[in-house]
Order: C-alpha cells, then structure tokens, then sequence
C-alpha cells in the first residue's frame, strides 16, 4: 500500500460501519465509503457537536449534504505550497482526492529531475489536481475533460496556487476524440496522466466504458508520447479492477516501444491515532530510467 501521509490540511479522523469522518482545514465531513465495512462506533453519535456537514445517501441513488454548522460554499485546503478549493457536491464528492498526493509528489519529482521542458496530457483531469501539481513543477500542461465545469474549477485552482501564467490549456472535449486529433496534428507529449471512470458520457454525449475502451485510449496515447517519455500513469477508481492490469496494459502498449520501470499498486490515507489505512485507489504507471 502506498499511502499519502505528509497531509497537514487533511485527515481521516476515524472510520466505522460506511462511513469516515475527516477533517478539510477547519471543516469536518462525515462521508460514505465502501470500503469501511468495519464497526467502531456510531461516528454521527460520536463526534455530535464536531460535523460541519454529513452526506447522506439515498435508496434511490446520489444523496444530499446536511449541514449541521456553517459550511462556507467554497474553502481551501494546501497540500505544500499547492492551493485547492473545495466544495460540496453531488455523489459525496468534494472536487479532490487527498490520497492522490502521493501521485502528485511522484510526477512533481520527476518533472524537477528531469532538467529539461516537460510536456504534460493531463486526460480525465476532473478539478486539475494532477495539473496543478505539473504546472508547479514547471512543466506545460494540457487539461482536458468533457466537463466546462470541472474545467472552470480546475482554472479556480490554478490561480489560487498562483499558476495563473503558467503555461496551462484547457480543452472541453471527449477524451478519446482529442487523442485522435493529436494523432493527425503530430503533437507529442514527455507525459500522460489519466484517470478515467468506469463508465462516462462525452461532451457529445459519446459512451465510455473502461473495460471496452482503455486498452484503445492507451494504445492511441502511445502513439503520442514523445521520442524520450518521462512517465505514463493511470489511475482507476473501479471496483474490482487489479492493479496488475494496468500494468499489464503499461507493459503490452508503452513499454513495446520505450523501455524503462513499470510499477503499480494501491494507494490509500492514514486513520489518526490507528495502524489503519483506508484504500482508496490503484494505479499503473511507466516511467523511463532516469
């Protein structure tokens, strides 16, 4: 398990029975996950007096927040010198993924490393957790993602981090679509991150599935890495899928024609005062020998 545990901003406080109550700055949620199906108390009982907000599901599918004390509409979080906004939103969501940090301080590693100009393809990039992290470090990036809104937010946080003259794109578009106009464009990239979900809708409305598309997408990304690629990395939040295949993926496609150190894995946050890591994901990545 790696985990991601050099958070100051964040914490799971403690998790029981499908729930976890966590700490965002000076706010406390108390959230769904389904990964905790053990019983250490009643949180809502436990912590009453303590919860800005809990998000509750419903038997019908998606939920709702409650509020219980003054929850601002947006409030920021760091990680390092990182700046993050954060909201509710729909399906539990907040707009970031704490435990990927140990993601961002792989990539923001080996951008710095690597000592030359660094071209990142962010794909899936949601709120530009991923782009935030490579335009510190110095790369360019190109956001993409089928969602103006997520894209709005991802714009929100880079000029909260003070990146707003960084060299940054950002394409609304369908993920697999754009690939395929890089392709005949001849652009190349030094780097590809991309966290796909297990099922989505373009901008167009344009179907995808993870089991039937990602080995394409993969293989169309391949086609636009650069003659000396720095990394390749995917993240995947779908349920029962082995990191193991993602790497496999890694090496059938990308290390076929640039070799260099596959790798993968879960990656999970610490519970305070426990030996306790929550998982929270997987990933596969390929990165050169340097």
């Amino acid at each position: 398990m790696n985990i991601a545990k050099d958070w100051i901003d964040y914490e799971i406080i403690d998790a029981s029975n499908g729930l976890k109550y966590e700490r965002w700055n000076n706010i406390y949620l108390l959230r769904p996950d389904p990964q905790i199906i053990w019983n250490n108390g009643d949180l809502e009982l436990k912590y009453e007096g303590k919860i800005n907000a809990i998000y509750h599901r419903s038997n019908k599918g998606g939920g709702y927040w409650q509020n219980l004390k003054n929850t601002p509409a947006s409030w920021p979080v760091f990680y390092k010198n990182l700046h993050f906004n954060i909201k509710q939103m729909g399906f539990k969501h907040t707009g970031l993924f704490p435990e990927q940090a140990y993601n961002w301080d792989f990539m923001m590693d080996k951008i710095k490393k690597s000592k030359r100009q660094i071209k990142v393809l962010n794909l899936f990039a949601y709120t530009g957790g991923a782009s935030v992290a490579c335009l510190k470090a110095g790369a360019s990036v190109v956001h993409v993602d089928s969602s103006k809104g997520m894209v709005e937010w991802c714009k929100e946080n880079v000029k909260a981090s003070h990146l707003e003259n960084g060299n940054i794109r950002y394409i609304v578009d369908d993920v697999i679509k754009f690939v395929k106009r890089e392709i005949r464009r001849g652009n190349k990239y030094d780097a590809i991150i991309m966290d796909p979900p297990s099922y989505g809708r373009g901008s167009n409305k344009e179907v995808w599935s993870l089991e039937k598309d990602l080995a394409n997408l993969v293989d169309l990304c391949s086609q636009i890495l650069s003659e000396e690629p720095l990394f390749f990395l995917i993240n995947s939040y779908t349920t029962g899928l082995s990191p193991t295949v993602l790497k496999n993926l890694l090496t059938i496609i990308v290390d076929k024609e640039h070799k260099g150190k596959i790798s993968c894995g879960e990656i999970g946050l610490p519970i305070k005062n426990s030996n306790l890591v929550l998982p929270c994901g997987i990933f596969g990545r390929w990165e050169n020998n340097e």
